[in-house]
C-alpha cells in the first residue's frame, strides 16, 4: 500500500478512537430545539420568521442575504417559540430561532426514500444554486459556506478536487462511520462536486488506521470514472487542508495564498454527504453525525444529529458526565474548544462531544522555554512557535505579521510537545488576531 503523507512536521498523538466500532444512531427528537442563525463563517442568517409561525422540517427559517453567509433552515416540525439572541461558545451574542418540536413533518420537496439515487442530471449551475440553497457549509470544522468555494472565478481552475476523509483528530470517528454507513451517498457527492468543478479528477484522503473504509471506499469508487482513494500514512494534522494538499498532489500553497492558487479544492466527506442529500433529494443541511466520546463515558456514540439539539442532551444520551469529569470540548482534543456550560446547541461544524477526565484536562505547571527546538519541528506550517509567543508576549505586531504568525493553523502541535508546557498556542491565536486586525485596518485605508 503506498500511503502518502506530508513532510513538514506533525506529530503522533493516541488515536483513541474508542467510539469507532459504534454505528450511526438517530438522537430521538427532544421537546424544544435553539438553532442559531450562525453557524458559519461571515454574515449571520436573517431570520425570516416569527414568533407563533409553523415550520417543518426543512423549513428555511434564516436566509444567507450576504455574500459570504449561510441559509439556515429548521431541523424539526413545529410552533417558532421565539427569535431571541444567547450567548455562543466563542462568549459572543447570537440570533437564534427556538421551536417547540410537534411530531416529525417535512418539506414535501423533500426525497425521504432510502435508495441511493446515482444519476446526476443537474448542470454545474444548478449544483451550485443546490448548494447555496441548502445552506450547506464546510463540514470539517471550518464551516466556510461551500457555493462561495465553487463560484470559481475568471482565470483560475480547479483540476484537483480533494476530499477530507483523515479524521486525524484524536477520538473523533464521524467521518470514520459515515464512510462505513454510508460509503455510495458520498461517492455521488464527490462526483457531483467534480462536475461542479469540472474538475479532471477527485482523490478521496483517509488516514491507514482504518482499513475497513479504505478498502469500501475504494470499491465503490471503482464504480465512479474519475475518483480515486488515496490511502495516507497516520501523523496529526495530516486532515488539515494544506497538508493534504501536499500529500495528496504533492503542491505546496504559498503563504497568504489559497488551494485554488495551486488548482485544487478541498472538502470534508460529510460535506460530500450533505451535497448529494442537496442535489439528489434537494435535502437541506438540517442534521449531521456526532460522535460523543471519552474514555469514562458509559456509552460513547455515533449520534445522527438534528442542528438545534443541546450538547446536554447528548450526553444524557451516552449515560450523563461522568464523575471526575474535567473538561467538555466541542471538537476533537486537539482543535476543539473547551465548554463552560452545555445547553449550546448542536450546529452544522459540530464534529464531537469530548468529556475528558481531570487528569487528562489539567494543564501542566509552566517554566522556562529550554530552547529545545520541538516546536518548531512539529510545526507543519513551518513556523517557530516559541518566537511567536514571545513577540506576542510584548505585543510586538508588526514583527509578528513578518515572519508570517497569521499562517498558524492553530494544529496545537507545538503546545502538545512543550516540556515546559508553555501556553503556545494561546498566544498564537492572540497574535493572529491582532495581526489580522493590522490588515483590516490596512486595507481601510
Amino acid at each position: 500500500m503506498n500511503l502518502k503523507t506530508f513532510k513538514i512536521g506533525g506529530i503522533h498523538p493516541p488515536e483513541n478512537k474508542i467510539s469507532a466500532g459504534n454505528p450511526i444512531v438517530a438522537v430521538e427528537l427532544p421537546k424544544r430545539v435553539t438553532i442559531p442563525l450562525s453557524q458559519h463563517i461571515g454574515a449571520p442568517a436573517v431570520p425570516v420568521v416569527k414568533k407563533g409561525d409553523r415550520v417543518k422540517v426543512g423549513t428555511l427559517i434564516g436566509r444567507g442575504e450576504a455574500f459570504i453567509s449561510a441559509n439556515i433552515h429548521s431541523s424539526v416540525s413545529g410552533t417558532v417559540f421565539s427569535v431571541d439572541t444567547i450567548t455562543d461558545l466563542a462568549g459572543f451574542q447570537s440570533n437564534v430561532v427556538t421551536i417547540d418540536v410537534e411530531g416529525d413533518e417535512w418539506e414535501e420537496s423533500i426525497i425521504t426514500r432510502s435508495e441511493v439515487i446515482r444519476e446526476v442530471k443537474a448542470t454545474p449551475e444548478e449544483i451550485v444554486a443546490a448548494i447555496k440553497e441548502a445552506g450547506i457549509v464546510g463540514m470539517g470544522g471550518a464551516c466556510f459556506p461551500t457555493h462561495v468555494k465553487y463560484m470559481i472565478p475568471n482565470g483560475k481552475k480547479a483540476d484537483t478536487l480533494i476530499i477530507n476523509g483523515v479524521e486525524c483528530e484524536p477520538y473523533l470517528t464521524a467521518d470514520h462511520r459515515l464512510m462505513l454507513e454510508h460509503a455510495e451517498e458520498i461517492m455521488v457527492g464527490v462526483d457531483i462536486m467534480r462536475r461542479a468543478l469540472k474538475s479532471e479528477r477527485a482523490v478521496i484522503g483517509i488516514e491507514a488506521n482504518k482499513p475497513d473504509a479504505i478498502e469500501k471506499m475504494t470499491k465503490v469508487a471503482a464504480t465512479f470514472s474519475g475518483i480515486e482513494v488515496q490511502p495516507l500514512q497516520m501523523k496529526y494534522p495530516q486532515g488539515a487542508e494544506k497538508q493534504l494538499i501536499k500529500a495528496i498532489a504533492n503542491r505546496e500553497v504559498p503563504s497568504g495564498k489559497l488551494p485554488l492558487d495551486v488548482g485544487c479544492v478541498v472538502d470534508n466527506v460529510g460535506t460530500a454527504m450533505a451535497i448529494y442529500e442537496a442535489v439528489q433529494k434537494h435535502k437541506p443541511l438540517f442534521e449531521r453525525v456526532v460522535t460523543v466520546t471519552g474514555k469514562r463515558l458509559e456509552k460513547p456514540s455515533n449520534f445522527l444529529v438534528r442542528t438545534g439539539v443541546s450538547v446536554e442532551y447528548l450526553i444524557e444520551q451516552c449515560g450523563g458526565i461522568p464523575e471526575g469529569t474535567g473538561k467538555i470540548i466541542s471538537g476533537g482534543p486537539m482543535m476543539g474548544k473547551a465548554v463552560v456550560r452545555t445547553d449550546i446547541p448542536v450546529v452544522k461544524g459540530t464534529s464531537g462531544v469530548l468529556l475528558l477526565d481531570e487528569s487528562e484536562s489539567s494543564r501542566k505547571p509552566q517554566s522556562n522555554c529550554i530552547r529545545c527546538g520541538k516546536c518548531v519541528s512539529v510545526c507543519p506550517m513551518g513556523l517557530e512557535p516559541y518566537l511567536i509567543e514571545k513577540l506576542s508576549e510584548k505585543s510586538r505586531w508588526a514583527e509578528l505579521e513578518e515572519i508570517n504568525a497569521a499562517d498558524c493553523i492553530e494544529c496545537g502541535s507545538c503546545s502538545y510537545t512543550c516540556p515546559s508546557a508553555l501556553p503556545l498556542l494561546d498566544m498564537i491565536r492572540l497574535a493572529k488576531a491582532n495581526v489580522m486586525r493590522i490588515r483590516r485596518e490596512r486595507a481601510k485605508k
